[in-house]
């Protein structure tokens, strides 16, 4: 189901006529934010439900598109790609859909998004060494100048979205 979009830049989700972003669903979807392998009878107990009826709530925000899906967190070095860079890359004319399609065959490109400004692309990329990132701006250099900056650390590293508070989070 589609989002409805307020202007105060808050998504409310609807499903049988009341919001899906309700208090309990917030707190659902932190719980699972902290261990998205929690079992459903944990989670119930996390949230003051039984287990079918946080299962439930879980299958309805999936079908919603609020949970958009679960996913492993691997360490990149820890399987051998400890270089990880930001890549922006400002097409040749007539090249946009050139490098979009470049960036989703290259498994070095983990993330890629279309931004505004300068520059059109901006790619998240993980190599084994410095000469293999090389390798794949060259790839890119066929359509357009690439821009590069290499990551020396994650001060503040992924984290889960910023939730609305409910009632339960005033509580000590």
């Amino acid at each position: 189901m589609p989002a409805n979009r307020r202007g105060d830049g808050q998504a409310r989700l609807r499903n049988d006529g009341g919001p899906l972003t309700d208090p309990v669903n917030v707190r659902v979807l932190r719980e699972l934010h902290a261990d998205a392998r929690v079992s459903m009878s944990a989670l119930g107990r996390a949230v003051g439900l039984s287990a079918p009826a946080v299962t439930e709530r879980v299958q309805r925000l999936v079908r919603a598109g609020v949970i958009a899906g679960f996913r492993m967190d691997v360490d990149p070095a820890a399987v051998g790609l400890p270089v990880a860079a930001f890549v922006r890359v400002r097409p040749g004319p007539g090249q946009l859909r050139k490098i979009a399609e470049l960036a989703r065959s290259l498994d070095q490109v983990v993330e890629c998004y279309r931004i505004t400004g300068e520059d059109c692309f901006l790619m998240k990329v993980h190599v084994s060494a410095v000469d293999e990132l090389e390798d794949v701006l060259d790839r890119f250099l066929l359509y357009g100048q690439t821009t590069s900056s290499i990551v020396q650390s994650a001060p503040v590293p992924p984290r889960p979205l910023p939730l609305p508070a409910t009632d339960r989070d005033d509580r000590p």
